[in-house]
This record gives structure tokens, sequence and C-alpha cells, in this order.
């Protein structure tokens, strides 16, 4: 992928370079080499040369143009000789900010080119190339004379550069757990660190803390007005404007890597996404799962996470998120993909990382949540269908709470089951049951209900009343109003049996 110097120029950044005179062509860019005193001579086609302590710039300029460079970067002042020579010479001509580190700029120069080529190598061969973003973080630190780490905005550590021994436990923390930790993050959102973020302020500064957390300057990520992250630099205080703004002027950069990350992850996701729909539809072996989609040979359960919208007005947009939370933040990134509205995560059994009972955790029921039995990577499609069933149980809200698991709540199930098989035999319309239900219909009572907590609790009148929510009294005055209105044999055996069955059937189905 060629590298324009107009390119290089806008991903470098206005605060460290600025185009005096860009040809409308110029060779593309493809190294960058020092022009030191008796060093011209290694100038080559694509170069950007960079005239350090060069006393002839003009000849320097002809020299370059000669050789195909594709541009040449100086400090000012710049004389009007040189500007007329790059134009005669019709070479590209870029002016280094005067406070601008020499060293610092090749680092930057040669990160861009580095990026480029990464951005080539993905394309190839699907390589996300994470290596490259702590190169980045490397040379964001010289940049700003301080270790660095890149974060995303869940406040896990991307890349970090070198030097982190000077720093503090807090950053030594999140280096070793890879995120701020919980306490620290609370410190620094009580300062309103993340507030500041969030409006897009070019650079924060907080102070040193009383618990010894040194000053962190800190740079927003930012590419079309979407934050994708942060840059913290750990400083030993104030750190001058000019400074500053060169770490500013980084963050272009650092967003273009983050963004090649997340299309390469996105495009990964995508193709699990398929494949495990294929999966749950059993349209796919065992082996090819396991092979794809890197499962492990230990029971499954199939969880499904009921987003189209509950109280949010933009249901696509809550499913996304959630999407993105399951497949990035929780555990081993377990896969996940969606299907009719719903969305479908395959999660290992038990208490580990990426695990039913970590993401079960994670999800705080905020939505409903139902998973099927834990079972063989082959028998997939049944986990999914038994999560189904209990998410219909939650969603009718015949179950208690919003997350719910098929193993745990077969009592409930087996009632629902009984309750639809006994609804399409209308059992409902058998026997005095259908008198009581006109009876609450048009007298407004609640006899129906009163029997069947009184069927629940079986010579347990305080419970049954507890259940309804009166009095015990109130309670066995309806029990005989309604053995007045419909002849009912509550002695038999037999007849209490069918009664529940019918009053299940209403209830449940």
């Amino acid at each position: 992928m060629a590298v324009s110097v107009r390119n290089v120029v806008d991903r470098v950044g206005p605060t460290l370079l600025h185009a005096v005179w860009l040809p409308e062509r110029c060779p593309a860019v493809s190294d960058v080499v020092i022009a030191e005193p008796g060093a011209s001579a290694q100038v080559a086609a694509g170069d950007l040369v960079l005239g350090v302590a060069v006393a002839d710039a003009t000849a320097l300029i002809r020299h370059s143009a000669e050789r195909n460079a594709a541009a040449v970067l100086l400090k000012p002042p710049l004389a009007s000789g040189v500007r007329r020579a790059a134009k005669n010479a019709g070479i590209a001509l870029i002016e280094v900010r005067a406070a601008t580190s020499w060293a610092q700029l090749v680092w930057l120069l040669r990160t861009v080119l580095d990026a480029v080529a990464d951005e080539t190598d993905a394309l190839e061969d699907g390589d996300p190339g994470s290596g490259d973003l702590f190169r980045l973080a490397d040379a964001v630190a010289s940049v700003v004379d301080a270790p660095v780490t890149i974060e995303d905005v869940n406040s896990r550590v991307l890349a970090y550069s070198a030097r982190q021994d000077l720093t503090d436990p807090a950053r030594v923390s999140t280096i070793m757990g890879r995120r701020i930790p919980d306490d620290v993050l609370a410190r620094f959102r009580s300062r309103g660190v993340f507030r500041e973020l969030s409006r897009g302020r070019q650079t924060i500064f907080v102070p040193a803390q009383r618990d010894g957390t040194l000053p962190r300057l800190i740079v927003p990520i930012r590419m079309g007005g979407e934050l994708l992250g942060s840059m913290w630099a750990v400083v030993a205080g104030p750190v001058p404007d000019e400074r500053a703004s060169a770490f500013a002027d980084t963050a272009p950069i650092v967003a273009l890597h983050l963004l090649r990350r997340r299309a390469h992850a996105d495009s990964r996701r995508r193709a699990s996404a398929e494949l495990l729909r294929a999966v749950l539809e059993g349209k796919v072996g065992p082996r090819k799962a396991i092979a794809e989609l890197e499962l492990t040979e230990e029971p499954h359960r199939v969880v499904v996470i009921d987003a189209q919208g509950g109280d949010a007005p933009d249901g696509e947009g809550l499913r996304l998120a959630l999407l993105e939370r399951i497949s990035q933040g929780i555990g081993r990134r377990p896969v996940a993909t969606e299907l009719g509205g719903l969305l479908y995560a395959v999660v290992p059994d038990g208490e580990g990382s990426g695990s039913w009972a970590e993401l079960r955790a994670a999800l705080d029921g905020t939505q409903r949540v139902a998973a099927g039995s834990p079972v063989d990577i082959a028998d997939l499609a049944r986990s999914r269908a038994e999560a189904e069933e209990t998410l219909g149980l939650l969603r009718a809200g015949l179950l208690p709470g919003r997350v719910g698991s098929f193993d745990d709540l077969w009592t409930a199930l087996v009632l629902h089951r009984a309750a639809t098989a006994s609804g399409s035999a209308r059992v409902t319309e058998l026997g005095p049951l259908e008198q009581l239900r006109e009876h609450d219909k048009a007298n407004h009572t609640q006899y129906l209900d009163t029997l069947y907590e009184w069927l629940r609790f079986p010579g347990d009148p305080r419970a049954a009343a507890q259940a309804l929510r009166i009095h015990p009294n109130t309670f066995r005055y309806r029990m005989r109003r309604l053995l007045e209105l419909v002849p009912l044999d509550l002695d038999d055996p037999d007849s209490r049996l069918a009664l529940i069955t019918q009053l299940i059937a209403l209830r449940w189905s």
C-alpha cells in the first residue's frame, strides 16, 4: 500500500510538520534517511530526507530531486531561495517545527510507514499485527518523554511503552492486569477524567494524588468524532504546551492503528458469527465447530439474550453494543451471533474464564438471559432449543427475575409443557371450572386464584393467603363462597389432580 507525502504529513500532524511545497506528482514514500554533512549520497528513490545540520539546503534539495526522493524535511528558517529551489526541482519541501527532536521525528515517520506496511499485510494474510502498537507506544513515549499506555474505551491496556519501571504502583497494576484497577479507575472518575475525555479535550492533566499516584497527561484517541480510546503518560509534573501538543498530535496515528485492529476483529467476528449460526441450526458438525470457533471439548451452554430493545429506543444499537461486549469483554471471548433479533453465545459450563457464570455476572440482569443445559459440542442445537424455551417463560413473566437456566428451572418447564399439552386438548372446558371462571369475569372476583392457591398449599390456609396477599379469614370466606357456587368434591384426590391440571393450563399456557 503506497503512502504519499501528504498522507505522512497528515498522519504525523501539524504540530511537528508543515507542508511548504507539494508538487502535483511526487514519488510514494518508501523510507526515512538522515542527510547529515557528507552523507547525502545515501539518498534513494522515495526517501524522506531529513536535513540534520545541513549547511547547504539548496544543494541537498537538488541532489534529493535527482535521486527521485519523495521530500526534503528542514527546520526553519527556510530562506526564499530554499523554497524556490524545491519548486524548481519539483520535490516536496516539508518544514519541521523548530523544537522537534530529530530522533523523535525519525521514530514517528518510521512508525507511520510501518503502519502502512502492516495495513498491507493485514489485507494479504489477515494478521492484525499487534506488535506495531507496542512500537508506536514507544514512539509516542519518546515524544512526550514519559512512559505511555494505549487503552481502549473500557480502560483495557492495548499496548505500553518501555520505562514502566519509572512509574507508580497504580501503573504497575494497570500493566499487570491489562486494565486500570477498579479503585484507581474510581479515583480518576471522581476527578472528572472520563467526563473530560468524552467532551473532546485535546489533553487532560491530572495532578499527583495523596496516595502517591504520579501525575498523568491523558490524550483522547478519536477518529471522525468517535472516541476509540486514550493514551496515558505518567509525567513528573505539568508538561510544556509544545510537548503536550506534540503528544496530542500522535493521536491520529494511533487512531489509524486502532481502527485497523477493530476492522480486523470485526471481520473475524462476522465470520465466526456466520459459522456459529450454522452450528446452532445443526448444519455444521462438531469437528469444524471445535477447529474454527476455537471451542474446547468440555461441555458448553448456548445462552440466548433478549436484545430486542427493552426500554431502549434503539433496539439495533443495543444488540450491537451487547454483541461487542460479549465478543470482546468477557473472559475467553465466547463466540456470539444474532438470529431473529436475539443474541446467542456459546460458553463453557462452570465457573472459569468466559464461562456461563462469568457471562451471567457481567450482564448484571439488565437483559432477559436464558441458558440451555450444558452439552457436548455435537448437541449445541438442543441446548439452543432449551435456552429459547426458557427465555419464552421469562418473557411471559412466568418465572421470577430476568435470568434463568434450563436445568435449574425444570419444575417451571414441566408445568409449562403440561399446560401447553392440556390447552391443545381443551381440558379447561371440562367440568364445573368454566362456571367459576365466568363468575370471576362477571363479578370481578378471584375465585380461580383462590382455588389455585388452596390446591398448591393443601391444609395451609395461611401460606395460601400469603401467596394471594390477603388475610387468612378472607381466604377462608372465599373458599366457602366458591364451593357454594360450584359443586366441587375437594376431598376426592382425582378431582384435585384434575382441577390443578386445568388451572395450570389456564395460568401457564
